[in-house]
């Protein structure tokens, strides 16, 4: 086939193919260098694509420039955190900007340079062929911020508490083998009383709180140390920093309740509901959270089975509170990496298995579906149930896509969830295994009864 031949069958296929952003411009973003692409004679100059400095100064340039070329949409990269300044500005100055993921545009082959990354990227948003990134409203994004900043002053303080238990543990002070916690009431008195200088067993001993489990003969016998210097200097210093991150955490947690004082009430006047569960939170919030959540939702989130409010508060950071950028409960899911797979080719199901995220949200809802090992509620027997078929890491996937569809059901809509308990769940189950036996024995010609003297045995004393 000769050249001329091959151009004139490149025009007739691409003449199928609708532009659908005529005026879209693509940024390949990098720490020191941005690189912006524009529609071809869009520039004066001539010049489609440009560079620009990450300095605030070159960054309202760029934006002046693309006002200039008349650019109303852009596509850029999401590289780290560089990102977040440029996107800013953008979005102040009336762009509309989505964020991509390099993954989703960069597997084609050929070069790979700063320039082609910025070309493809805006042939590509000129025919509408890139998604963008989720990202919610400002407001949700400055307490999300302070979400995740206390998080990280939470892991941070975390590492300090096992400096102060490797410390212990090198002057052979058995403090963890008798208190459940060395941060609690009781671990904490008996640790700054040692590095006042107390070294007499018995006194320390006498600091522990009646609740508990073990007796003052026990703790005492726990606490004869060698009391080495090197080991009380570490555990002196693992205190004090343990001390100033809870203080940084109070703080944090002071501008989070500031932040959520600024949401809209939607509860319409009415009183959170009075009757309420236990929270089982291991870093619970210094203030009434539950009242701000009720307010800025208008359900009562807390009453689903594992979502206590600092779950509710860091899924609500990361999603926000509008469901409708979800068509429908499945796309919510299916966006949080929570539904099946699939992995079909030639009609047959090559894999279901979930797709691998780093989502937050995803993970806050694994979290509440692994505390409900033990709980009483449906949810609990739900899982239970699923783990005996699937083992506990597909139970715990498939009940945080459960409670991620009430989250999404109740956000949404504004209905309340009742917990009608494990009871009702294993009574409902049981019927559903009764009904689909008798269809079975149907299909066969047998008709299957149920012997009613051994049911109300079985129920009388359950295994």
């Amino acid at each position: 086939m000769s050249k001329h031949k091959k151009k004139n069958r490149k025009k007739t296929e691409n003449q199928f193919i609708d532009q659908i952003h005529l005026n879209a411009a693509g940024i390949d973003i990098g720490s020191q260098v941005h690189y912006v692409a524009v529609p071809p004679g869009r520039d004066p100059e001539c010049k489609d694509v440009r560079s620009f400095a990450s300095f605030t100064a070159d960054l309202y340039a760029l934006a002046n420039w693309l006002k200039e070329c008349k650019i109303d949409k852009i596509a850029m990269e999401s590289t780290g955190v560089y990102w977040i300044p440029l996107f800013e500005i953008l979005d102040a100055q009336g762009f509309d900007v989505i964020l991509v993921n390099p993954r989703h545009f960069k597997n084609v082959p050929g070069r790979k340079t700063d320039v082609v990354d910025c070309q493809w990227l805006q042939q590509l948003h000129t025919f509408g062929l890139l998604q963008g990134a989720f990202r919610p409203e400002f407001q949700i994004c400055e307490l999300r911020a302070y979400l995740r900043q206390r998080a990280m002053l939470i892991s941070y303080a975390a590492k300090h508490i096992q400096h102060m238990q490797k410390a212990l543990e090198q002057m052979n002070v058995k403090l963890t083998e008798v208190i459940s916690d060395v941060t609690g009431q009781t671990g904490m008195k008996i640790i700054r009383a040692i590095i006042a200088g107390e070294r007499s067993p018995k006194k320390l001993a006498s600091m522990r709180n009646p609740r508990c489990k073990n007796d003052t003969d026990v703790i005492a016998k726990a606490l004869q140390g060698t009391w080495k210097n090197e080991h009380l200097f570490a555990l002196q210093q693992a205190v004090e920093l343990f001390d100033f991150y809870k203080k940084q955490i109070d703080d944090c947690e002071a501008r989070i309740q500031k932040q959520l004082e600024t949401f809209d009430d939607r509860s319409n006047g009415l009183p959170l509901p009075s009757k309420r569960k236990k929270s089982n939170a291991h870093h619970p919030l210094s203030f009434d959270a539950n009242s701000f959540l009720y307010k800025m939702t208008g359900v009562d989130l807390t009453c689903i089975a594992g979502i206590d409010s600092p779950t509710a508060l860091c899924i609500l950071g990361e999603i926000g509170l509008d469901m409708n950028r979800w068509p429908t409960v499945k796309n919510f899911a299916s966006w949080l990496g929570l539904s099946p797979g699939s992995k079909i080719s030639g009609g047959k199901v090559l894999s279901s298995k979930t797709k691998p995220s780093a989502n937050r949200a995803a993970n806050a809802f694994r979290l509440a579906a692994y505390s409900l090992q033990r709980s009483k509620s449906a949810l609990g027997a739900f899982f239970r149930r699923k783990k005996a078929q699937l083992g506990s890491p597909k139970a715990i996937t498939a009940t945080a896509h459960k409670i991620a569809r009430i989250f999404y059901l109740m956000l949404k809509y504004g209905t309340e969830y009742k917990d009608l308990g494990q009871d009702y769940y294993e009574d409902r189950y049981q019927n559903r295994m009764i009904n689909n036996l008798k269809k079975r024995a149907k299909q066969f010609g047998y008709k299957l009864e149920i012997d009613q003297t051994f049911k109300q045995l079985t129920a009388d004393f359950p295994s």
